[in-house]
């Protein structure tokens, strides 16, 4: 078993519903997209040291991601009570955190260590971020982005690793990737 064949199975060990691999060169990063970020639509921005503004300007951090190989893309899907079921959209992004902190300390037990990883929606290892008290970041090694920070749209990244975006009504997908393999 090569490395990423190893490290997609000890994600979908670690609670994935799905891994795929993408090369990163076929990812179609959209500068654009960040306006998402920008219309605070997760409530984020300006308010983590992960989260736009302050994680940096989109183009480096492009330029970041494509100093590696491969994406390893990874999944989780939720059902909801319905589809204004805010609490369980809660409780599956709290999920996914804790499966993207696996994946992290699972790269470090493979000894991974020149990686770029992003979840979903920011970083929240903190309840409350250090940068609110103009404050440097408590735990720089788990501070996590999100793919929508580095100009990813997941809606396309997602077919691209054979994955489905949207898995029905009453559910919630959230994603995440490993970078890694430097050029």
């Amino acid at each position: 078993m090569d490395g990423l064949e190893q490290l997609t199975q000890a994600i979908l060990d670690l609670g994935a519903y799905r891994v795929g691999t993408v090369p990163v060169d076929e990812i179609d990063f959209e500068p654009d997209f960040r306006k998402l970020c920008e219309s605070n639509a997760c409530g984020m921005y300006g308010r983590s040291w992960m989260c736009p503004p302050h994680i940096g300007p989109v183009e480096a951090l492009i330029a970041q991601a494509k100093e590696f190989r491969w994406a390893v893309v990874f999944q989780t899907v939720d059902p909801l009570e319905d589809s204004y079921d805010f609490e369980g959209m809660m409780v599956a992004g709290a999920k996914m955190n804790r499966l993207a902190a696996a994946v992290q300390r699972k790269l470090e037990e493979l000894g991974i260590r020149r990686r770029l990883l992003l979840g979903a929606g920011g970083c929240r290892v903190c309840q409350t971020c250090a940068k609110l008290q103009n404050q440097p970041c408590r735990y720089p090694k788990q501070a996590l982005s999100s793919l929508e920070a580095y100009g990813i749209n997941v809606s396309v990244l997602a077919p691209q690793a054979g994955m489905r975006y949207i898995h029905g009504p009453n559910t919630v997908t959230y994603f995440g990737a490993v970078f890694l393999g430097e050029r």
